[in-house]
């Protein structure tokens, strides 16, 4: 099994030597936990593509300390960067920027943009402090494709064959999603994945900001059709349609709804947040909770607006049900 390190000053410098060394290291952040690599080590950014089994062109998300360390591997920063880096970072959104030269192409999915978030984890930042303020890209810290970790017990589920893996321990994420995704590359602003930085937010700084829906990878992360997914097969059900849904699947399922009390036996319910802040936190943990009871599927139940941080929680349920 990975280590798990509790995160002391002698264990952020553990975790430093490594990435130096060229290996991948976990690490927690308030959206998910993190495999990162020095954003400038192609040896290490292969590292974490292999542990992943990701696709060499899902692009990754280098981890910077703020609007300095991210302009030192970016092009095109502009006053709307300045304006969004004051009022939003450190925090869950990621802008998708031209990459300078120095960067290589294998941290971007080889592609010539790179996406880029100061992360405001205290264990992340005083992890990129321990690295001089270099960029640390990461993706969430599972196998590909996978509901993603939100604690660090989770990622030493997933690479439970990875002994000489080093996690560091910062508790449950504070948000439990991936950031927002926001485009720069253009005149006109692309929401490319939805997150707890809501569409609402991003327009009331910029104006107007397009919102296309995504079922290709592109120049975010987790944009495929089919991400974040349990093992078990799942599938979305309209509000308040469990007990039809029920009615017709004979054989156990697992249910993540609002209400428990629509959920007979010999069916497992798992009752789910109404506030989607919360929701969105506990989501990855009640999916993965549903794929340790052995049913024959996991049923879940649609949330009742896609407005707001609804619209993260949707995207990422469509795409585990997909």
């Amino acid at each position: 099994m990975p280590t798990i390190l509790e995160p002391t000053d002698l264990s952020i410098e553990l975790a430093a030597d490594a990435m130096r060394a060229g290996k991948a290291v976990a690490f927690p952040t308030e959206t998910v936990y993190g495999l990162g690599a020095l954003t400038l080590d192609p040896r290490a950014i292969a590292e974490v593509y292999r542990l992943k089994w990701r696709p060499a062109n899902n692009p990754l998300i280098a981890h910077v300390l703020d609007a300095r360390g991210a302009k030192s591997i970016v092009e095109g920063w502009d006053p709307r960067c300045d304006e969004l880096a004051s009022r939003l970072w450190p925090g869950p959104l990621t802008l998708v920027l031209p990459r300078r030269a120095s960067v290589p192409a294998e941290a971007v999915g080889g592609r010539n943009s790179i996406a880029v978030r100061s992360p405001s984890h205290p264990v992340a930042r005083r992890l990129l402090e321990e690295l001089g303020g270099a960029a640390v890209s990461a993706p969430s810290a599972n196998r590909s494709g996978h509901v993603s970790p939100t604690v660090a017990r989770h990622v030493a589920e997933d690479f439970a064959s990875e002994a000489d893996l080093l996690i560091l321990d910062g508790g449950r994420s504070e948000f439990g999603l991936e950031s927002t995704v926001l485009d720069l590359t253009a005149r006109r602003p692309v929401l490319l994945r939805p997150g707890t930085v809501t569409l609402e937010s991003l327009q009331s700084i910029l104006g107007d900001v397009d919102a296309p829906v995504i079922t290709e990878q592109g120049d975010s992360p987790g944009t495929a059709a089919r991400h974040y997914a349990p093992r078990t097969p799942a599938a979305l059900v309209p509000i308040n349609g469990i007990r039809a849904a029920l009615a017709a699947e004979p054989r156990p399922c697992a249910v993540l709804c609002f209400d428990a009390t629509h959920v007979p036996s010999p069916h497992t319910a798992i009752s789910m947040p109404k506030d989607a802040r919360l929701y969105g936190s506990a989501l990855y943990d009640a999916l993965r909770s549903a794929d340790t009871l052995g049913c024959a599927k996991i049923l879940v139940e649609m949330p009742p607006s896609f407005d707001g941080l609804w619209r993260a929680v949707v995207d990422r349920l469509r795409r585990a049900t997909a």
